[in-house]
């Protein structure tokens, strides 16, 4: 093992030695995990296999290899407090993995294991120590097998072969599913590695408490499913999920006692200390605020580059959160002016020849970081200053909690991420209530979303129907690829009924007004995917009056394709002849979407650059939708000349056709793959174009289209808005819809023109004309219910009550703005001495409170806002505001003499 060897290097020998044992090299799954609705991010190289584990999807191979982009920071898996203090922790990680997919299993895995780490990497073998499980509770059988296969490794030492309990060596997915025990390989870093020796009575130890002993890799043997808590079966297949931590890895090959000493962070570091005027010895003097702006800039980049943009919810917050931390990092070491687009332009050359993504969405992240930073450095010194004076009060109440609504008051009002009110306080031992600013944030409408289940795990139906898929494939039935399915087939199809379940039971035969699912040995219905809905149409019975209504279909199972649905008339056997057939109408409607909103995307990107990359999209028959990462709202002018280009591609009928590529040729190629779906070796390409040289859209699409542009007819752009921070969302209607709402608009138009009486041309003119006129009229409406109001405030002068030497005075004025209160209420306080007032009027059906109270009086304790809110909370509101004016209000109108009494009774409170 030559010491110079490179992160890049170490990464592709990895891959290499798997591919030589047989395994398929696998690209990395995005950071945002296709089609899970569980998880925040992808947080373990297992995410992108989940469903073969599940058993709903299988793959062509067996054996697969690759390091996976990985994301920890939130619920279970967050490691963000830890980042930055420590030399071991990341937000954003690699991780290196073999795996087995009812292939070989513990002594190939143990083996080979042991074979890359001393015989291709040199590590000494005296420093290795490995784990297997015994059950701590003596109810699961300990692996004795893979005990075995490890002492008989060539040259380990078999002392250093132990055993543990659940905690550190039994994997689990989750509650229930798929589970077993692992083995886990530790080094020995050497006692100088050790961080307690000052403890007495501290033992350096494996799966101890100090760092001189380092877990590198964890091989989990699944052969267990867990059904509950007390219960566990053997699965029918085994499995092998291995996980490595490839900064952990690299640290330890390139001699470092710290990951972010090793070459991945090397231009980061040096990006860093040039922007900062410091060197290599500051640096180290100083190092946690230099590991978090790399750690931070370098998950940032990769978030951006798979499609997750700086934003308020989810896994946006996450990517502004971190941004913003590492921009309050660097300030504790004197960076003033805007840098993380600098140390991202590092990241990414670092990591551009294994990951190509970034090269490709170079400018993209560039701009959104800058963007971000700039926003936020608005606010920063006022968000601290806040903070601090809260620190102040927390310190003379011997406070130690921030509470909820302080932390999330702190982030929208001053931009202050939770983690960074928490970095700032904990630093005087204080802490945050989290709870209570998720509370906080959902009454907002602003969730973070960390670590929550966002669904259902799914495959919870698997095991039941992968028994009936391998019962129909040993009665013959269906081949071992299961179903036959292709949805590219838009005419119906001969096929046979093969399975059928009603009220969840295997029946032989369903009848007229049966729920029931239906299972054909072959279909051409789309399955719901990459944003396209599921077909809809019947299942017919040849010779027969069998007639099956399918309203959605789903694969509970790999192989298995269900059609859900109700029987309209007659009834059908398994094993009768059927015609399987797409509603042919619905289904050409989508395809005119989902070609159209190809056109769109390449549209966005020729009006206003290629960092509008998709984010999301729904393509059903009567509408399109498509979420984009922009930062800006499309003018009226960008709307319409998008609009005139999708439809030009469809007046220059274009041909659209589709063609089965290599998934690494076709990225290389520069084809569009989108973050948030999942893409075998073998990839779909959907091009728009006339010939190679003349391509005007180029995307991995397993969807329908049509065969030529013309077939969509006409596109219409109905709304373009914003969904969240940085994503808008264009809504549109093509083909059928379009048809239909264009000559519903034209038709309103003619009967607007009647009406008004001008010409079609001329309906905006005169309507802008009525506007104006509209405009004076309510003007002139407002300046006069005003006068009429000032004349009765005017005569209610005489109201005024003496509190003491205080003039107060409380009323109600009907028929006035907020604003003409408020001016009341100016006059009132300059026209008398010690003034003290409260009006209140009626606007939108909601109570306005405005309170004033003179200079003079404030000293006596008297503020308006106190004022205000003792009224407003009579009415059902609240108010506040400065001293000497403050607004309120509330709901419940018929309380407002209540309202004066109780702001009155409060002045003759504070008096006596």
């Amino acid at each position: 093992m030559q010491k110079e060897m490179s992160g890049n290097q170490i990464r592709q020998q990895f891959i290499d030695f798997f591919v030589n044992k047989g395994h398929t090299a696998v690209r990395s799954a995005s950071l945002v995990p296709a089609g899970d609705k569980t998880l925040l991010f992808t947080n373990a190289g297992m995410v992108q296999f989940k469903d073969i584990f599940l058993g709903t999807d299988k793959r062509s191979y067996t054996r697969a290899c690759d390091s996976q982009k990985c994301m920890r920071v939130a619920g279970k898996h967050n490691d963000l407090d830890d980042v930055g203090r420590d030399d071991s922790h990341h937000t954003f990680f690699e991780m290196l993995g073999n795996w087995s997919f009812g292939d070989y299993y513990k002594e190939e895995a143990i083996s080979w294991a042991w074979e890359l780490l001393t015989e291709v990497w040199k590590l000494d073998k005296d420093k290795l120590w490995t784990t297997c499980f015994q059950d701590d509770r003596g109810e699961i059988q300990p692996d004795s097998e893979a005990y075995e296969i490890w002492k008989k490794q060539p040259g380990i030492n078999p002392e250093h072969v132990l055993f543990f309990g659940r905690k550190e060596n039994f994997w689990e997915m989750a509650d229930t599913g798929p589970c077993g025990p692992c083995s886990e390989i530790h080094i020995d870093l050497g006692p100088e590695r050790c961080n307690k020796k000052n403890v007495p009575g501290h033992i350096c130890r494996v799966n101890g408490d100090c760092s001189r002993y380092m877990e590198l890799w964890n091989l989990v043997f699944i052969q267990y499913n867990r059904l509950n808590a007390e219960t566990l079966v053997p699965l029918s297949q085994q499995f092998v999920d291995t996980g490595m931590g490839f900064e952990r890895i690299v640290s330890v090959l390139q001699k470092t006692d710290s990951n972010y000493k090793t070459d991945l962070f090397s231009k980061m570091m040096s990006t860093i200390r040039q922007i900062a005027g410091t060197n290599l010895e500051q640096m180290h003097q100083n190092f946690t605020p230099y590991r978090v702006i790399a750690d931070h800039a370098r998950a940032a980049s990769f978030l951006i580059a798979d499609g997750v943009v700086p934003g308020n919810i989810g896994r946006n917050y996450v990517c502004r959160m971190i941004i913003r931390r590492a921009v309050r990092f660097g300030q504790q070491i004197g960076i003033k002016k805007p840098f993380m687009d600098k140390v991202a332009e590092s990241v990414i050359e670092s990591y551009k020849d294994a990951y190509p993504e970034l090269a490709q969405m170079r400018s993209s992240i560039l701009n959104a970081i800058s963007w971000e930073e700039n926003r936020f450095n608005k606010t920063l010194d006022n968000g601290i200053a806040q903070l601090n004076e809260i620190i102040t009060l927390m310190k003379e109440n011997r406070q130690t909690i921030v509470d909820g609504e302080t932390c999330f008051d702190l982030y929208s009002t001053h931009g202050l991420p939770l983690e960074i009110t928490f970095d700032i306080v904990r630093e005087y031992g204080f802490d945050v209530d989290r709870n209570g600013f998720q509370k906080a944030a959902e009454t907002h409408r602003i969730v973070s979303g960390g670590g929550k289940a966002m669904g259902q795990m799914g495959g919870e139906d698997a095991d039941i129907y992968a028994m009936y898929l391998d019962h129909l494939k040993d009665q013959g039935l269906l081949t071992s690829d299961g179903v036959r399915y292709n949805p590219y087939d838009h005419h119906p199809i001969p096929s046979k009924l093969i399975l059928l379940i009603h009220d969840k039971e295997n029946v032989s035969e369903i009848n007229e007004g049966d729920e029931a699912e239906v299972i054909t040995d072959s279909t051409n219905f789309y399955l719901e995917m990459g944003g396209q809905v599921s077909d809809t149409g019947t299942i017919q019975g040849i010779g027969s009056d069998f007639l099956f209504e399918v309203t959605s279909i789903r694969r509970p199972c790999a192989g298995l394709i269900i059609h859900q649905g109700r029987v309209l008339k007659g009834n059908a056997k398994t094993g009768s002849e059927v015609m399987v057939a797409v509603d042919g109408n619905r289904r050409h409607d989508i395809m005119r979407n989902h070609t159209a909103t190809h056109l769109l995307h390449a549209a966005l990107h020729q009006v206003i650059g290629n960092q509008a990359r998709q984010a999301g999209s729904l393509v059903a028959p009567d509408r399109l939708r498509f979420d984009f990462n922009s930062n800006q709202a499309l003018t009226s002018e960008q709307i319409a000349e998008i609009e005139d280009i999708v439809n030009q591609k469809i007046l220059d009928a274009i041909p659209v056709t589709t063609q089965i590529e290599n998934l690494d040729d076709a990225i290389q190629e520069g084809v569009t793959a989108l973050f948030n779906e999942k893409y075998g070796n073998e990839v779909r390409v959907v091009r728009i174009g006339l010939d190679q040289d003349d391509v005007i859209s180029a995307e991995l699409c397993g969807g329908t289209h049509v065969s030529n542009t013309s077939e969509i007819g006409l596109f219409m752009i109905l709304s373009e808005s914003s969904v969240a921070t940085g994503i808008r969302r264009i809504e549109a209607v093509s083909g059928t819809v379009a048809n239909v709402l264009s000559r519903k608009k034209i038709s309103e138009l003619r009967e607007m023109s009647a009406i008004l009486n001008v010409p079609m041309d001329g309906v905006l003119d005169r309507v802008d004309e009525l506007q104006d006129q509209n405009h004076k009229a309510q003007k002139e409406i407002t300046d006069l219910r005003n006068e009429i109001a000032l004349k009765d405030f005017s005569e209610k002068m005489n109201q005024v009550q003496k509190i003491q030497d205080i003039n107060f005075l409380g009323i109600h004025i009907p028929d006035v703005n907020p604003d003409t209160l408020r001016m009341m209420a100016d006059k009132f306080r300059d026209e008398n001495e010690n003034a003290v007032a409260i009006f209140s009027t009626i606007s939108d059906e909601k109570v306005v409170l405005i309170a004033t109270v003179k200079e003079s009086v404030i000293k006596r304790g008297i503020k308006a806002g106190d004022i205000v809110s003792s009224a407003s909370s009579v009415v059902g509101g609240k108010g506040g505001g400065r001293p000497t004016m403050a607004q309120g209000g509330g709901k419940e109108i018929d309380k407002i003499p209540e309202a004066l009494k109780a702001a009155e009774a409060y002045v003759k409170g504070k008096i006596n």
